[in-house]
């Protein structure tokens, strides 16, 4: 009796959505050279057809003014490794209306993307280390602050502290009117009423960039090398794990028609591209 019950049991786990689900795997397609220089976040811009990578050539934390933006290809081949200049330790981006925002410690600065110049800096008040930025259908950028537990939030030019007292906030992303934040480990949720719910946690602490894959499913990556496929019932699984080589997984971008996701390395100085399956 005992066997036949641990039988059925494996057969409930083994049929049910989640376990026949957690089946993702990675393949390598490409990587680029190592003319990146501290490589942090990775955009894929799908109307311009590449990639925009965040440098941060020098320490992450000093304003030093040796940041840039660099441009490289979907097939791996770096087209411009110094794009705009001029940024202090820019980390994640965003998009909207041919602008791209770029968080820069302690400002959000705003590239005109056709002239490649810096047309804004907006500083964000008592901000110390701003790490990912999002931005929604509305034009409204959010940026998070790990350093001093906060998101904002940055409408026609006021900005607002949205949350605070987080654990680490990191990775963004805002998906139609709600707003999903990596907070040291765990994923949460902005609901209608304002208020944070949990979909996982669990996740190692160094948790950065946040991708939706489909609808209630997502990828995120930690910085210390760890890159999660993130169910709708809040289930984990690794896709990818490189602690033992001391290679970083920074803030990922990815190709949701194609389903590439770009991985920058940070210290390995290169982005590597993954086929999600």
């Amino acid at each position: 009796m005992k066997h036949w019950i641990l039988a059925c049991l494996s057969g409930l786990l083994l049929s049910s959505p989640t376990a026949q689900a957690q089946t993702h795997q990675l393949t390598q397609i490409w990587e680029t050279d190592t003319l990146l220089r501290t490589p942090e976040s990775v955009l894929y811009d799908a109307k311009a057809r590449l990639l925009y990578v965040s440098n941060i050539d020098g320490v992450p934390n000093e304003k030093d003014g040796k940041g840039s933006i660099a441009k490289v290809g979907l097939d791996g081949k770096i087209i411009n490794a110094q794009w705009v200049t001029g940024l202090n330790a820019p980390k994640g981006m965003g998009i909207y209306k041919n602008k791209l925002y770029v968080a820069d410690l302690t400002d959000v600065v705003v590239i005109d993307i056709d002239k490649a110049t810096i047309i804004e800096r907006i500083a964000v008040e008592g901000s110390v280390f701003l790490n990912d930025i999002t931005i929604d259908k509305a034009g409204a950028v959010y940026v998070s602050d790990t350093r001093v537990f906060k998101v904002y939030r940055i409408e026609k030019g006021f900005v607002v502290t949205l949350f605070q007292n987080l654990q680490g906030p990191n990775g963004l992303l805002a998906l139609g009117d709600e707003l999903l934040i990596l907070d040291k480990g765990r994923l949460v949720k902005q609901l209608a009423s304002g208020a944070l719910a949990n979909i996982t946690e669990g996740m190692d602490p160094t948790t950065d960039g946040i991708e939706q894959v489909q609808k209630n499913e997502y990828l995120a990556s930690s910085w210390n090398g760890v890159l999660y496929y993130i169910y709708a019932d809040g289930n984990k699984q690794i896709l990818l794990d490189t602690r033992p080589q001391k290679i970083n997984t920074a803030d990922i971008g990815y190709d949701p028609k194609n389903r590439i996701v770009y991985v920058p390395t940070f210290y390995g100085n290169k982005v590597v591209a993954y086929q999600l399956k």
